[in-house]
């Protein structure tokens, strides 16, 4: 039996789970704040394609001029995340591919996703990405890069405020939006973190198109600054946020 996928619509997005997190035995908070953005960024042209199943099988896409990235370019569709669950099923393949056409249909560009010269833990796996034709267009000196499949020459650019990586700011300092259903739950446990070990800690929810577009850092929908350095896209447990307080 083939498997079936099914898009997101603000017709069945109160019905259907999102796969980007299952938990059965009991209400998550992050999956209804991650319900009420998505339904916002649908009506933008914002893509969420998942397998029909309770699994992390999905990608998520949607127009660079409406996406939540400092990434600036013409008529291209930004990919946020592709998750295909174990290897070897052929999830990511055909999920990729439906991208694609999809993008070809519209008109577009091209596509184009954040990646780095190390894979990170958060981001798609850049990898995969390029055995499709997608190649390095932009970088920062921090490591990280812009890929892209370009249909007609074009490239998309990240900002130039992004490949700053610096902020004034010298404590602990956290730029988030609700894109994650990860992240209401990580934002909690490190101003636990901090308030338990009085460390000063700045949070900065990015609620609007225009503050994500000109973010200081790269970011998918998190970026980390500590002593005025960005330091990561990775979302934090308590471990990876004691690593980087002792720099």
């Amino acid at each position: 039996m083939d498997a079936e996928f099914i898009t997101i619509t603000s017709e069945n997005i109160d019905s259907e789970h999102l796969s980007c997190i299952i938990r059965s035995k009991k209400p998550y908070p992050g999956i209804e704040l991650k319900r009420k953005w998505l339904s916002e960024r649908i009506k933008e042209g914002h893509v969420f394609r998942k397998l029909n199943v309770k699994a992390p099988v999905f990608i998520e896409y949607a127009p660079l001029e409406t996406a939540w990235v400092p990434i600036t370019g013409d008529n291209f569709h930004y990919i946020y995340c592709l998750w295909s669950g174990q290897k070897g099923n052929g999830y990511g393949k055909k999920l990729m591919e439906y991208c694609i056409e999809d993008t070809k249909e519209k008109g577009k560009s091209g596509v184009c996703m954040l990646g780095s010269k190390k894979q990170k833990a958060w981001l798609s796996n850049q990898d995969f990405a390029k055995r499709f034709g997608f190649e390095v267009v932009d970088s920062t000196d921090g490591g990280y890069e812009l890929l892209a499949l370009s249909f007609d020459g074009t490239t998309p650019k990240i900002t130039e405020s992004a490949k700053k990586e610096v902020i004034e700011n010298e404590e602990l300092t956290i730029y988030y939006d609700m894109q994650c259903p990860f992240i209401n739950e990580r934002i909690e446990l490190i101003e636990q973190y901090c308030n338990l070990n009085k460390i000063p800690l700045s949070l900065r929810l990015l609620d609007t198109l225009q503050k994500a577009k000109e973010l200081p850092c790269v970011f998918n929908n998190w970026a980390v600054f500590y002593k005025g350095k960005f330091e990561t896209v990775n979302l934090l447990d308590v471990s990876s946020l004691m690593r980087i307080l002792k720099k």
